[in-house]
C-alpha cells in the first residue's frame, strides 16, 4: 500500500479519549525495545512519525496514528521493561487490557517479536492473553536482517513453537532496515478490513 498521509491523532489513556469514528484499528504490541516505532516508520515509509527513543519504556499512552484516512495503528506501551514501577506497569496493563478487550474497532493485534531470540515469557503471556480473548493476532518477527537468510526458517520455527502459535495466525518475517515483509504486512492487514 502506498501511504500518502499519516499522522498521530491522539495519545489516549482512557476510552473516552479514543477517536470516535468507526475506522478499523490495529494495535501494535511488543517488548519495550523490540522496534515498534521502527516498524511503524518502515511500514508507512516515513522517517519519524513514530519517535524512536533511546530509552525503552517511553510510550506510556495508547498512540493513535491515522493512515491514509482509512485505518489506525495504535501503538501500545511496550512490556517487560524493568525501570518502570510495578504500580505504573499495572496501570498500563489495565489501560491495554481495556483497549484490547473492549474496543469494537480493533481488527487484530500485531505482536512484534525479535527473530534473533526466542520469544520472552512476556511475549508468551501477551500471545496467550490475545488467544484467551479470541483476538486475531499477526506475529511480526523483526530484525531479520540481523540473521543469515539460511537460518530464518529455524528461527521462525522457534517463534512458532515458543508461542505455541495458532495455525490460523499469520507469522511474517520483517526488517525495518531493508523493508523485507512490508508488502506482506499490508496485504495481511487488508485481509482484516
Amino acid at each position: 500500500m502506498k501511504v500518502t498521509k499519516s499522522e498521530i491523532v491522539i495519545s489516549a489513556v482512557k476510552p473516552e479519549q479514543y477517536p470516535d469514528d468507526s475506522l478499523p484499528e490495529f494495535a501494535l504490541a511488543g517488548r519495550s525495545n523490540v522496534g515498534k516505532s521502527s516498524f511503524i516508520n518502515k511500514i508507512i515509509q516515513r522517517k519519524s512519525l513514530a519517535r524512536i527513543s533511546s530509552k525503552p519504556g517511553k510510550t506510556q499512552t495508547l498512540n493513535f496514528y491515522i493512515i491514509n484516512d482509512i485505518l489506525y495503528f495504535v501503538d501500545v506501551p511496550g512490556y517487560g521493561y524493568a525501570k518502570v514501577s510495578k504500580k505504573e506497569r499495572e496501570a498500563w496493563g489495565k489501560m491495554i487490557e481495556t483497549y484490547i478487550t473492549k474496543r469494537e474497532q480493533l481488527r487484530a493485534v500485531v505482536l512484534i517479536v525479535d527473530l534473533r531470540h526466542s520469544p520472552t515469557d512476556d511475549d508468551v503471556l501477551m500471545y496467550d492473553f490475545l488467544k484467551h480473548y479470541a483476538i486475531p493476532t499477526i506475529v511480526i518477527a523483526t530484525k531479520a536482517d540481523k540473521i543469515p537468510k539460511g537460518k530464518w526458517e529455524k528461527h521462525l520455527k522457534v517463534v512458532k513453537e515458543t508461542l505455541n502459535m495458532d495455525p490460523d495466525d499469520h507469522l511474517i518475517l520483517f526488517s525495518s532496515e531493508t523493508g523485507l515483509g512490508r508488502e506482506k504486512v499490508w496485504s495481511t492487514l487488508k485481509s482484516y478490513m
